[in-house]
């Protein structure tokens, strides 16, 4: 397993990752001054990757210590967990007892084939989980739409961080919506889920599916015109406080959402007392419900990466939940679509969810996703 473990770093003012051969990098992987942070209107506040000065004594030992992806992503989902614990808790508001340990996974190396090609589930997950079992590392932090509907033996998911704007974000240098693209326009995505839905929706257009890279490396591929234009979660362009590089915003009629996009879920062992009372007291309990109504829907389905599934479950204006569920074919020819309304209560979404997969299954019959 590869690893890198940050530590606060005061004497500097700022953020490192050390590895074995002693080098340190910037928790984003590059220097922080070449980041430009903006945020358009309504926008969250812009997040701070720099060391949390504090005034009360250093932690030898680590008292908790997250494990996490290395992309400027999951590394800011990580500080965003570590710095809700940190206020929550005062013992780890001490400097040095939260540590957070990098892992890279089988997705993070492997870079040169779609996500659907090197198949199998957890491929953003499986060496976090591991190290989580072995005792490497106390709680995992994922974003949820990267972890499978079956959790590893010995743990558990007890909390989800409130969820972010769920949307898909349009980024171009051309056009501003993909009705504007003109016909034979290459959009880059790596998600079947986009794939299916664009060449559902605008046929004329064409998908180069093995987009891969993290936000940053997406948008240098789009700038040295690769492709045309390219989708991306809004909630991660939040997140990074990126959002100046979105054109517009899709509504979740034009592109329904993956099954818990925007939500991070933090994962602990099942025989870990004291992370799990930790992890409750971070519980959004209206995201929990919501993810776990989408996840139903996805077991249902037995999705994989090779599977273009969507689904996303809101609280309407009268406090129901509302369920919007599709499945595609893969070149996005036929596409089918359900709904449900029910309670916001965990069992009624749970079953919501799975009697909306049940009747996709149906509706599709056999052979539907060889296309």
């Amino acid at each position: 397993m590869e690893t890198l473990v940050y530590s606060q770093c005061t004497t500097h003012g700022g953020s490192v990752l050390k590895s074995g051969g002693g080098g340190a990098v910037s928790v984003l992987g590059f220097p922080l001054q070449h980041l430009k942070r903006h945020t358009l209107p309504g926008s969250k506040k812009k997040q701070s990757f720099g060391a949390i000065k504090a005034s009360l004594a250093k932690t030898e030992v680590a008292l908790l210590r997250i494990g996490t992806r290395g992309s400027p992503l999951a590394l800011a989902q990580a500080h965003e967990t570590r710095n809700k614990l940190m206020a929550s808790h005062p013992e780890l508001a001490e400097e040095g007892a939260i540590e957070i340990v990098v892992i890279k996974t089988t997705g993070d190396k492997i870079l040169s084939q779609p996500l659907a090609d090197i198949g199998g589930k957890g491929l953003f997950t499986k060496e976090i989980d591991e190290a989580l079992i072995n005792g490497d590392i106390d709680i995992a932090v994922h974003s949820m739409k990267d972890v499978p509907t079956y959790l590893p033996e010995k743990t558990i998911l007890p909390c989800n961080l409130k969820r972010e704007d769920v949307r898909d974000a349009f980024i171009s240098l051309s056009a501003s919506s993909l009705a504007e693209l003109p016909a034979g326009s290459v959009v880059g995505t790596a998600s079947l889920r986009r794939k299916s839905q664009i060449l559902h929706r605008y046929p004329s257009l064409k998908v180069e599916d093995n987009f891969r890279g993290n936000v940053q490396t997406r948008l240098r591929k789009l700038n040295e015109g690769v492709v045309q234009a390219t989708l991306l979660a809004l909630a991660g362009l939040r997140r990074l406080s990126m959002t100046e590089n979105v054109t517009s915003t899709l509504s979740i009629d034009e592109m329904l959402p993956a099954v818990a996009q925007g939500a991070i879920g933090i994962a602990c062992r099942s025989d870990d007392e004291k992370m799990a009372s930790y992890l409750a007291s971070l519980n959004h309990e209206e995201t929990r419900l919501a993810v776990s109504c989408e996840r139903a829907f996805l077991l249902t389905l037995d999705g994989s990466c090779r599977t273009p599934i969507a689904g996303y479950a809101s609280k309407d204006e009268d406090g129901n939940c509302i369920f919007k569920g599709l499945v595609a074919s893969p070149d996005g020819t036929r596409m089918l679509e359900t709904s449900r309304k029910g309670s916001y209560h965990f069992e009624d979404m749970v079953s919501m969810g799975k009697d909306a997969g049940k009747e996709l299954l149906s509706r599709a019959g056999p052979g539907f996703f060889d296309s």
